[in-house]
């Protein structure tokens, strides 16, 4: 999986230990892969390590061993901080929501070839949705375990512990002790599907986090901005993120996001309207999907979420609202994530 690709190092720590406790040489088996065991462990958080050789180790590990449940056992021992920087940028989210959209947008820091997002409830119940780990290639077993088990070990720490999961859904096919698997997840357990998935409360994703700071996430996100470059990241892709930080706290105007990104303002409408786009199109679309953000995943009152965009008045925001969601927001809030039925949002 991801040929060529990089991934942090702290994807395996833990690893060496949990080898040797299994009756394994940690040292070894790493060195025959090429990956410094002093990455893994050490204190640098940008060390990185082929992803292609991560996938390897761990499941050359596991078949040595004997050990089906390693992904789950490294995952028992791993949380939020492997994720280096972007652990305080989604600590420091509002929601649960709000968590996820961050560890979608800024996972590349972690590994490019890794995916997560909110998708559909695979098994088409209401009021259940899934949350997706991913990969742009076919996920080997272990790595879907770790990934997956990474996954709900954060989801319960921010949100305080059991939050409703219903199943999961793994890709592999069921091994000889899937009690281990009910065991860890504390659900059932469903083997060979198409795709990594917890199957969650569809109202997960508007439960508030404890002990959440916007001044430090704020302050995370632009470090997560400057210092890593999205792979094939676009001029729009940059004008978005500045306006994203800019939103609610005055004007959005072109002449101060070019002086952000250190362009003239023509300059920029130029590179825009290659990438057939244009500032204000840019700065309706970061609009639109930060109040529908707002008003899905919040309680707040219209007036706050209007402000919030930067739009003058509440009557401004329903105005936009149904240009964008075919409904205004009361109704699109009542709907929930699914949205109105029948609106098509605007892109």
């Amino acid at each position: 999986m991801g040929t060529g690709s990089l991934t942090r190092a702290r994807a395996l720590r833990g690893l060496p230990a949990l080898v040797g406790e299994l009756g394994g040489d940690g040292a070894e088996l790493f060195a025959r892969f090429r990956i410094p065991v002093e990455a893994v462990e050490g204190s640098d958080p940008d060390a990185l390590v082929p992803t292609r050789s991560v996938a390897r180790v761990l499941e050359t590990a596991a078949a040595e061993l004997g050990c089906a449940d390693l992904g789950l056992r490294l995952a028992q021992r791993q949380g939020p901080e492997i994720l280096g920087p972007l652990a305080v940028a989604v600590q420091n989210s509002a929601t649960l929501g709000d968590a996820l959209d961050c560890a979608s947008r800024y996972l590349y820091v972690h590994s490019p070839a890794l995916t997560i997002g909110a998708v559909p409830d695979p098994e088409g119940v209401a009021g259940v949705t899934g949350l997706e780990y991913g990969s742009t290639d076919p996920l080997p077993p272990q790595v879907a375990d770790l990934g997956v088990g990474v996954l709900h070990r954060i989801v319960a720490l921010l949100s305080g512990g059991a939050y409703g999961l219903r199943s999961v859904h793994l890709p592999h096919d069921e091994p000889a002790d899937p009690a281990r698997f009910r065991e860890f997840f504390g659900a059932e357990v469903r083997f060979a599907r198409p795709a990594a998935v917890l199957r969650v409360p569809a109202d997960l994703v508007r439960r508030p986090l404890a002990g959440g700071d916007e001044t430090v996430r704020a302050i995370a996100i632009e470090y997560l901005e400057t210092h890593f470059d999205r792979p094939g990241r676009t001029v729009t892709d940059r004008v978005r993120a500045a306006v994203d930080r800019s939103l609610g706290s005055g004007p959005v105007r072109i002449d101060n996001v070019a002086r952000l990104l250190r362009v003239h303002p023509r300059t920029l409408q130029r590179h825009l309207a290659a990438e057939d786009t244009t500032f204000e199109q840019v700065v309706d679309d970061a609009r639109r999907d930060t109040a529908e953000r707002l008003i899905v995943r919040t309680d707040l009152p219209f007036t706050q979420v209007a402000a919030m965009v930067g739009l003058a008045e509440q009557s401004a925001l329903s105005r936009a609202a149904r240009r964008w969601f075919g409904a205004p927001p009361r109704a699109v809030r009542q709907a929930g994530p699914a949205g109105p039925a029948g609106s098509q949002p605007s892109r």
